[in-house]
C-alpha cells in the first residue's frame, strides 16, 4: 500500500518540521495509512505538543496500541501528570518496551525517589537497554558518588552499546583522567554514540578549555541531529557573543520542543520566558 501522506509527514520530520508534519499526518490517519499512528505521535512530541500527544497517545493505549505506552508516559510527565504518566511507563515495562526505563527513571528521581530510578536503570543495564548504563552513570555523577559511576560505567562499556562507551568517557572526565576520556569520546563517535560529540563538545569546552575543538564538536552534533544538539549549539554561540548566528539553531530546537531552546530564544528576544 502507498502512503503518500505518512512518507511527505517523515520527510518533515526528518527535516526537523515536525509542526509541519502534524497537519499533514492528522491527514494521513484519517485516510488510514498505516504508518500514520506512529509518525502522528512522532510529530506530537517532535514539536512539543504536549496535549496533543496525550489525548493522541491516550487513544491508542485505550484500544490495546500498548507499544505507545512509553511515549505516553512522557506526554503525561511533561504535561505534570506524575502519577499517569509512571503508570503508563510501567505498562509500557511490563510489554516488552525496555526503553521506558530511562523515562521512568527520570520521572522517580524527580519525584525524589532516586534509589528507585536507580535500580529501574540497573534492570534495564543488565537487560540490554542501549542508554540505560548512560543514564545511570549520569546519575552517579549528579549525586556526587564517582566511585558508583567508575564501577557502573566499567561494568557496562560495550562497544556495541556505543553510548556505554560515552559513559565511561564521562566517568574518566569526572575522575581527571582527561586524555583517557578524549580517547573515549573519539571512539564513541566513531561508533555512532547518541550523544557522543555533543558530551565531547562539553569536555573540550569545560575540560581543555578548548572553544574552537568544542564548536567543531556542537556542529558535528547538529550534523548527525543529536539530541538537544540544537540548544547546545545555540547557547555555545550565545555564550560566544553570537547571538545572530545562535538564534537559527535555538528556532530549530524551540520548534522541536525543546525547552531550553524556547527559553533561550525568549530570553535573546528580551521576553521573560517564565511568561506563557
Amino acid at each position: 500500500m502507498t502512503e503518500p501522506l505518512s512518507q511527505q509527514g517523515r520527510d518533515l520530520l526528518n527535516r526537523e518540521l515536525a509542526f509541519e508534519a502534524v497537519e499533514v499526518l492528522r491527514h494521513a490517519v484519517a485516510a488510514a495509512e498505516p504508518s500514520a499512528p506512529d509518525l502522528l505521535a512522532r510529530a506530537y512530541l517532535d514539536s512539543g505538543s504536549w496535549h496533543a500527544a496525550a489525548e493522541w497517545l491516550g487513544q491508542l493505549v485505550e484500544r490495546g496500541r500498548v507499544e505507545f505506552a512509553g511515549r505516553l508516559g512522557v506526554a503525561l510527565a511533561e504535561l505534570g501528570h506524575k502519577d499517569r504518566a509512571e503508570d503508563a511507563l510501567r505498562l509500557a515495562l511490563q510489554h516488552g518496551e525496555l526503553a521506558a526505563a530511562n523515562d521512568l527513571a527520570l520521572l522517580l528521581r524527580d519525584e525524589g525517589r532516586s534509589g528507585e530510578a536507580i535500580q529501574v536503570l540497573t534492570r534495564a543495564a543488565d537487560a540490554g537497554d542501549a542508554l540505560a548504563p548512560d543514564n545511570l552513570v549520569a546519575f552517579h555523577l549528579e549525586s556526587g558518588d564517582l566511585r558508583a559511576a567508575i564501577a557502573a560505567a566499567e561494568r557496562y562499556v560495550d562497544d556495541a552499546r556505543p553510548d556505554t562507551v560515552v559513559a565511561l568517557a564521562d566517568a574518566r572526565a569526572a575522575a581527571g583522567r582527561d586524555d583517557e576520556a578524549e580517547e573515549l569520546y573519539r571512539r564513541a563517535g566513531a561508533l555512532g554514540a547518541v550523544r557522543a560529540h555533543t558530551a565531547y563538545a562539553g569536555f573540550l569546552l569545560d575540560g581543555r578549555g578548548d572553544a574552537a575543538g568544542a564548536e567543531r564538536e556542537f556542529r558535528e552534533a547538529r550534523r548527525h541531529r543529536e539530541p538537544g544538539s540544537a540548544y547546545a549549539l545555540g547557547q555555545f554561540l550565545l555564550d560566544d557573543g553570537r547571538p545572530e548566528e545562535a538564534r537559527e539553531h535555538l528556532v530549530v530546537g524551540a520548534n522541536a520542543g525543546d525547552r531550553n531552546a524556547a527559553r533561550a530564544l525568549a530570553e535573546l528576544d528580551g521576553e521573560d520566558p517564565t511568561d506563557d
